[in-house]
Parts: structure tokens; sequence; C-alpha cells
């Protein structure tokens, strides 16, 4: 009894109520009565859970007082710390300025792309020799089916599904954006039967899928460190961006929306590979045969055992 008290002793703080501590320390006796401290004044010795989470809260809100601190050499140093946001900032300023100064385009001209202004030469040549658009439109075809070889061999013969089921994103959301908003084509269009999808067939303009798929390969390239592949592939895919602008097969937009559709579909596809293998991982503690593990699903295994 001596030892237990004397535990007790060390744990309950000399702060709280000597009541409270007597409560403990003594063993009533029989037939005493036993006080019980009121709940407002126990406020006072443990702390609520709404006045602990008002203190959390506090605690995570920034200071009212940051402005006070402001001055040229704090600015300077978050200049340094931040160069990438001070870029930012200055270029959110200047097209702020371009957009609201720029002229509008009349209902009644073609759409404005500097791309196609660029590629003004090009368009003319690609029109004058159709022989040489067919054989550039065949190159493009065969880089489409390069993508889609090494996408399917990595799901089919390395078992990695996250290219495969970020293609299938991207595409899926190609065709309700591009079903949702039809684009008129341009009027210097110069198509071929060689180009992908062969048969001069009817397309969607926004986004462009051949610029999303090569950079969905090209990150999985990076990903298994086969970077003189991925290094190809890209270099492969600015040719294939400029002949499209040159052959009006798809707007500027459209590129670089397919750029950036390429990286969010690969982070979402990693992000729902990561929630099912964990599912997975758990569901196989109750019941190991239940799981036949792919790749990525045994990496995650092995990661969360070894944490």
């Amino acid at each position: 009894m001596e030892e237990i008290s004397s535990n007790v002793e060390r744990i309950i703080p000399l702060s709280l109520d000597p009541r409270l501590r007597s409560r403990h320390l003594s063993k009533p006796k029989i037939g005493e009565e036993v006080q019980v401290i009121p709940s407002d004044r126990m406020e006072g010795i443990f702390p609520s859970k709404s006045n602990e989470d008002a203190r959390l809260k506090g605690n995570c809100m920034a200071s009212p007082a940051f402005v006070s601190y402001l001055s040229v050499e704090a600015v300077a140093g978050l200049v340094r710390r931040h160069p990438a946001s001070f870029v930012f900032s200055l270029m959110l300023l200047f097209f702020m300025g371009v957009e609201y100064t720029i002229p509008m385009v009349p209902s009644d001209s073609p759409p404005l792309d500097l791309g196609f202004r660029f590629t003004e030469s090009m368009n003319a040549s690609l029109a004058a020799r159709p022989n040489l658009n067919s054989f550039l439109a065949a190159l493009n075809t065969l880089f489409v089916a390069m993508q889609s070889t090494y996408i399917f061999w990595s799901l089919l013969v390395e078992g990695r599904p996250r290219a495969t089921i970020a293609s299938l994103f991207m595409f899926t959301c190609r065709g309700i954006l591009g079903s949702s908003t039809q684009l008129p084509l341009p009027k210097e269009f110069q198509g071929s039967g060689a180009d992908f999808p062969v048969g001069n067939v009817s397309f969607f303009l926004f986004f462009s899928g051949h610029v999303a798929g090569s950079m969905i390969a090209s990150l999985d390239m990076r990903r298994m460190k086969r970077y003189k592949m991925a290094w190809s592939f890209d270099a492969l895919n600015i040719l294939q961006a400029i002949r499209l602008l040159a052959s009006r097969g798809h707007y500027t937009i459209d590129l670089a929306t397919g750029l950036g559709a390429g990286f969010l579909f690969d982070i979402l596809a990693g992000r729902y590979l990561e929630c099912k293998n964990q599912k997975r991982h758990m569901l196989a503690e109750e019941d190991p045969i239940f799981c036949r593990c792919c790749c990525n699903c045994k990496q995650t295994q092995h990661s969360i055992a070894s944490s």
C-alpha cells in the first residue's frame, strides 16, 4: 500500500487541489463522507476539451501582428528564400495588366493562336507538299504506337499498372471535356489518312492526347530510372507538338493542357494505387488467401512492414 501511495504521489502534480490529492493518497474510512469537487472547480484543475481545442486553434492561427515585423530586410529575406514565389507574384501582376488591357477577338474572326503564327511557314510547306505531310503524320502515328506499346508493356510484362491507369483516367477526362466543348477546326488544317487516329476520322481538339500520353510514358520511365528513354520521348514529344501546330491539328492551349494533364493523371493514378494497396494490405492481414499481390502491392506491404 505504501508503494502504491508513493507512485500516486509522483504522478499527481503538487499544483493540484490538496483535497483531490488527499482523496488519492488516503483511503476513506468506513462511514466517512467522501467530498466531491464540483465540476466548475475541476475545470481549473484539468483543462476541458473545449479549452484545449481553443488553445490548439489559437496556436495554428497566424499572428495578426505579423505585418508589424515587415521591413525591407524581411522582404529581401523572403525573396532570397522563395525566389520562385516572388517570380510568380510578378507574373501575376504582369498578366493581370495583360488581361485587363488586351483587345478581345471579334466573334466573326478566327481564334488568335500564337503557336499558329510561329508556324505559318511550316503550315504553308505542308500545304504545298502533301506527301511530306503524310510522311510526318505516319512518323507521328509510329510515335503514338511506341507510347502505347511501352504503357501496355509496363502493365502486362512488368506488372506495373500506374501508367495504364493514368492513361485511362486521362482519356476518360479528355472524352468528357471534348464532348462538352467542341472547338472549330482551324481553316488551315492539313489532314492526312496516315495520322492518328488513322483514316481522316473526327477527333477531339481539347486536349491533346498525343502530348498527354507521351508525358505519362516519360514520367514512368523516369520512375524506373530509364532516363535516356525518357529524354528521347521528351524530344520526340517536342517535335510532335511542333508538327501538330504546323498541321493545325491542335491549338496551342490543347498542347499545353495535354502536358499538364499527363502530370496530373500520373499523380492521381499513384494516389489511387496507394489507397488500393493499403486497403488490400489490411484485408490480407485478416485473410492471407485474399491478396494476390502485384508488384506495387508487394512494395507497399514491404514498406509498411519495415516501418
